[in-house]
C-alpha cells in the first residue's frame, strides 16, 4: 500500500505545472520532528500554493529541508520553476530572509507581499506593551481603506502618530512599507485573498491534524507521503469546487500597474509588475 501511495504522491509531487500563468502564489513552510542518525530532528515542510489561469487553487509543490535556509528555500522554488510555475505577479509569505532572496532569485518579475499577520506579530515585538491595542488598531485602519491611495494615506498618518513617542516603531513601519502594501497594486477585490498567507490555514491545520498523530516520523519518505497525500486530496478539491478569482478579476489583475508614485523607490514591488 505505502508503495502505491508513494507512486502517486511522486506523480502528484512532480507533474507539470502546465495550467498558468500562476498569477498569484503563497508560500509557508511547517516544522516537523523526524528521527536521523538516531536522533530526534526536526525539518522544513515547505509549501506552495497558487492560483492557476482558470481562477482554481492548486498545490504547486511540498519538499521537506534540513531548515529551513536560503537554500532550501531557492532549490524548492527552482525546482517549481523547472516544472512551468510562470507568470507569478505576487508571492504572499512570511519575512524569512531566504525566502524572500529564493523569490528574487527565481521569479524576478514577481512582487513580494509580506504577510500581514506575520508581520503584526514582528511589529508587536517592537511596541511597548501599554503602546500595542493603539498601533495595532491604527495599523488594521490601514487594510480597511477603500482604495489604494486611502490606504497609503492612512499609513502615513500612522506613521506621523508614532513618530515622537515610538521611534522604533516608526523605523520598522517605514522599511517595511512597501512590503506589506504590496496588495495595493493590484484590484480590491483581490485584497484579502493576497494580503496574508491566512486562506492557507485551513490546509496547515488540517496537515497539522494528519501529522500531529504521528508525532516523529521514522524518516523523510514517510513525512512526504503523508503530507503529499492530504495535499494532493486537497488539490483535487479545489479543482472541483467553485473558481478561487473570477477570471475577469484574474484577467484585470495581470494587467494591472504598480502606481510608483505611491511607493518608496526601494521596494521591492517597484518595477516587477508590468503589463
Amino acid at each position: 500500500m505505502a508503495k502505491d501511495l508513494d507512486a502517486q504522491v511522486e506523480d502528484f509531487r512532480t507533474r507539470p505545472l502546465d495550467a498558468g500563468p500562476y498569477t498569484f502564489v503563497a508560500a509557508d513552510a511547517l516544522t516537523m520532528r523526524v528521527r536521523e542518525g538516531g536522533r530526534v530532528v526536526k525539518v522544513a515542510v515547505m509549501v506552495a500554493t497558487g492560483v492557476n489561469a482558470d481562477g482554481h487553487r492548486e498545490v504547486l509543490g511540498v519538499q521537506v529541508a534540513t531548515a529551513e535556509s536560503g537554500a532550501g528555500w531557492l532549490g524548492f522554488f527552482r525546482d517549481l520553476v523547472a516544472r512551468g510555475l510562470s507568470g507569478v505577479r505576487l508571492v504572499t509569505s512570511d519575512a524569512h530572509h531566504g525566502l524572500v532572496e529564493a523569490i528574487g532569485a527565481c521569479l524576478p518579475g514577481a512582487s513580494w507581499q509580506r504577510c500581514r499577520t506575520h508581520y503584526s506579530a514582528n511589529l508587536m515585538a517592537k511596541c511597548p506593551k501599554a503602546s500595542w491595542p493603539a498601533v495595532k488598531a491604527m495599523l488594521h485602519s490601514v487594510y480597511d481603506q477603500p482604495a489604494a491611495k486611502d490606504v497609503h494615506a492612512q499609513f502615513d498618518k500612522l506613521l506621523d502618530a508614532v513618530a515622537a513617542q515610538l521611534p522604533d516603531v516608526h523605523a520598522h513601519l517605514d522599511e517595511a512599507r512597501g512590503d506589506i502594501l504590496a496588495f495595493t497594486g493590484f484590484p480590491k477585490e483581490l485584497w484579502r485573498q493576497i494580503w496574508s498567507n491566512n486562506p492557507n490555514e485551513r490546509l496547515n491545520r488540517e496537515i497539522r491534524r494528519r501529522t500531529d498523530v504521528v508525532g516523529i516520523f521514522p524518516d523523510r519518505t514517510s513525512i512526504i507521503r503523508l503530507v503529499g497525500a492530504v495535499l494532493a486530496e486537497q488539490h483535487d478539491e479545489w479543482a472541483e469546487g467553485r473558481r478561487y478569482f473570477g477570471l475577469e478579476t484574474l484577467a484585470k489583475a495581470r494587467l494591472t500597474l504598480i502606481d510608483t508614485e505611491t511607493i518608496e523607490e526601494d521596494s521591492p514591488v517597484i518595477g516587477a509588475i508590468s503589463a
